[in-house]
């Protein structure tokens, strides 16, 4: 079943138009919406559908909703920020559908009493963001957007902005801090953004994905959702799909099928027939799979906890039996070291230190003592080296560093150690 993609793969050329959104029941969700069910409806239809955010935290949409402290004004805030190594689903839904994303935007705002919602789209996604700011005006000319949305008394502006380019704005304080024009550092919490978030204000923020069920969900009933999957997981999901696959891209899954169909019916198997190594099943700060232990573990968010990991932003990168997997590792701690904000010295200063010995490994001038040693940094920064992390900083770009780490040590050590020459490198 095609909950979010099947508009724009029958109307590829034109399916961003508000001609083709409409001519595909596009907005009759939010008609019925605000003139048949009224908020109430809304919010009761999306808490019976038991979806659970898209952006990787997983929380259930509908209880997050009612959080949202009474004071006024109160805003909802989009994260479209898609910074995740791995992921551009969210990419996708905005360039080829995003009058979607803007009937989701008007349906929450309309459930939660909010008059003023931000698109907030990565700084790298000039595409993207053109696409919904015309999305924004052609909706306002429409009468969908702006004051008295038809006839029902609603008002509702939306501001479309464009980041920075930093990949902590994804963390949704961060994302607030730099809306507000501020430094983009995440906010030490509580309180929360749902009771102190954008201005001060109670704020809810929502991943772009889980705003662009909201229109199909209101269409056909929550119960109708939540029918579709496994109950703790319900829904269908799209996952960004790469690496060693014959068949790359984003795909609409129904949660619960085994992660060999993923990579193998949908990703068409490994290139030149070579073996599956290793895959991240939630981006680039999940930890890794391995086809001995988890190739028949159901996608679920729920299966894919209990076995350590994360589907998190829906990016699964897939690594052949071709990957140096220390330079993969050194990859993905690169990364975390370079876009940490600086606010935690944990994070500051042991992403840098993991990236640092790393390095010094996969170059051939590793020490023996080098094994312990990034368990030792990755435990100062993440106590336990558990999954979900327990966390020393503020946020999680800390603990996503010492995801790879713990992954290369738990299965691939020998590897590491072949690396490693005598008793002191």
């Amino acid at each position: 079943m095609k909950i979010l993609t099947e508009r724009m793969e029958a109307h590829r050329g034109d399916s961003h138009t508000i001609e083709r959104y409409e001519a595909t029941g596009g907005y009759t969700a939010l008609r019925k919406g605000l003139l048949d069910i009224g908020a109430e409806g809304v919010t009761a239809e999306v808490k019976a559908s038991n979806i659970r955010g898209r952006g990787g935290a997983n929380f259930p949409a509908g209880v997050k909703w009612g959080f949202l402290a009474p004071a006024k004004p109160a805003y909802l805030v989009v994260n479209a920020d898609e910074s995740e190594p791995g992921t551009y689903k969210d990419r996708q839904l905005m360039e080829r559908d995003p009058h979607q994303l803007v009937e989701g935007v008007v349906l929450t705002s309309f459930a939660l009493s909010v008059n003023h919602a931000f698109i907030y789209i990565r700084g790298e996604y000039p595409k993207p963001a053109r696409r919904v700011q015309r999305a924004v005006d052609e909706a306002y000319a429409k009468g969908y957007l702006g004051t008295d949305i038809l006839g029902s008394g609603f008002d509702l502006d939306i501001t479309v902005h464009l980041g920075g380019g930093a990949y902590i704005c994804g963390e949704e304080s961060a994302l607030l801090n730099s809306l507000e024009g501020r430094r983009g550092e995440p906010r030490i919490k509580p309180p929360f953004p749902a009771v102190e978030g954008l201005y001060s204000k109670p704020t809810i923020v929502n991943n772009v994905e889980t705003l662009s069920n909201v229109p199909w969900i209101v269409n056909n009933g929550g119960a109708a959702y939540a029918r579709i999957g496994p109950d703790t997981s319900a829904g269908t999901r799209m996952i960004s799909l790469s690496g060693h696959v014959n068949k790359p891209g984003n795909y609409e899954i129904v949660m619960g099928m085994p992660w060999r169909d993923i990579i193998y019916d949908f990703g068409g198997g490994i290139p030149e027939g070579r073996e599956l190594k290793a895959w991240i099943p939630g981006g680039s700060s999940a930890p890794w799979f391995v086809p001995e232990e988890h190739l028949d573990t159901p996608a679920t968010i729920d299966d894919t906890g209990e076995h350590g990991s994360m589907m998190g932003s829906g990016a699964v990168i897939v690594m052949d039996d071709s990957t140096d997997v220390v330079a993969a590792a050194h990859r993905i701690v690169r990364f975390y070291a370079h876009e940490s904000c600086g606010q935690c010295t944990p994070c500051r200063e042991g992403t840098s230190w993991l990236e640092r010995i790393l390095y010094r490994i996969m170059t051939g001038r590793g020490r023996r003592a080098d094994l312990d040693l990034l368990l030792d940094v990755s435990d100062n920064i993440s106590p336990g080296l558990a999954w979900p992390p327990l966390m020393t900083t503020i946020c999680p770009l800390g603990p996503s560093a010492t995801a790879p780490v713990v992954s290369l040590m738990q299965f691939f050590r020998d590897e590491v150690e072949a690396k490693i020459g005598g008793e002191d490198g």
